[in-house]
């Protein structure tokens, strides 16, 4: 076990028994464990009889940490970096630590594991040799159907994750954005008891969802086939399509900025055509 070293480990994102003994090893060996939730690390250190000190890391305070920690390695303590679930700083807190302590010249030590978004997409039966990972889409209707839009020609598998009390929401926004018969799948909660992979037409999905509250619980990872065929016959549908969801959430004028800013289109022509959708 290397001193000075900030050891990024990934831990079970269900099953307590998808752990390495490389990842259970560096766990007991580092001077302490810098965990996103104590109480959520805690039961899996109890379980492995590993009893390292724990010391709260998340999103609240890791800027308020980030010297201490910083100084605590350049004393040459060693420290285990850990989120609730899966590989830290994917959708979770650690990358101002890690670009910090990169940018002084000290060494980050991977410790490989399990990770949502591929335990998903290995599964998923989506095309694997591209992808994008995009994390959790924005909470509002309209910035969600606005930035949804941004990816509606990209050619690689699309990966989210999204939070039960969303994921009904936001199938039913990618249906509208990327077209009901778009392939997609939903994964919730990967490797636990209640473990779901539903696989089908974005339309059939929200349905699904819509119809079935139980499939709304747990944590999720959304994954939706890439666009196929002529991206330039698209774009012009999926211009008027935006414009029309955005005019529905916000102001003309508002919806018009925003639809810029997201095509490049100027404000002046999508201005005229927003006033012919609307009949003004």
């Amino acid at each position: 076990m290397s001193k000075g070293v900030l050891y990024v480990v990934a831990t079970p994102i269900g099953n307590i028994e998808d752990i390495s003994q490389r990842a259970l090893e560096t766990l007991k060996q580092v001077d302490f464990i810098a965990a996103e939730d104590t109480r959520h690390t805690r039961p899996l250190l109890k379980h492995y009889g590993i009893n390292t000190p724990l010391r709260a890391f998340h999103q609240y305070n890791e800027h308020a940490k980030l010297e201490m920690m910083l100084q605590i390695l350049d004393a040459g303590q060693s420290i285990a970096l850990v989120s609730d679930a899966g590989t830290p700083l994917i959708s979770d807190p650690g990358f101002p630590l890690v670009r910090e302590l990169i940018q002084r010249g000290g060494r980050v030590v991977p410790v490989p594991g399990a990770s949502a978004l591929i335990c998903a997409l290995s599964a998923s039966g989506l095309p694997t040799d591209r992808f994008m990972f995009l994390g959790f889409p924005p909470r509002q209707t309209g910035q969600r159907l606005a930035w949804l839009q941004t990816f509606a020609d990209e050619v690689s598998t699309l990966v989210f994750y999204e939070s039960s009390h969303r994921v009904a929401d936001s199938v039913a926004a990618m249906c509208e954005v990327f077209g009901s018969g778009r392939e997609g799948v939903i994964a919730r909660e990967l490797t636990k008891l209640h473990e779901t992979i539903l696989r089908g037409s974005l339309e059939s999905l929200s349905e699904r969802l819509r119809q079935d509250r139980d499939q709304q619980k747990g944590e999720f990872v959304i994954l939706i086939r890439g666009a196929t065929g002529d991206a330039g016959e698209r774009i012009e549908v999926d211009i008027e399509q935006m414009l029309i969801t955005l005019m529905a959430e916000l102001p003309l004028k508002q919806a018009v900025s925003l639809a810029s800013r997201v095509s490049g289109i100027k404000k002046n022509i999508l201005y005229k055509q927003a006033l012919k959708i609307s009949g003004g």
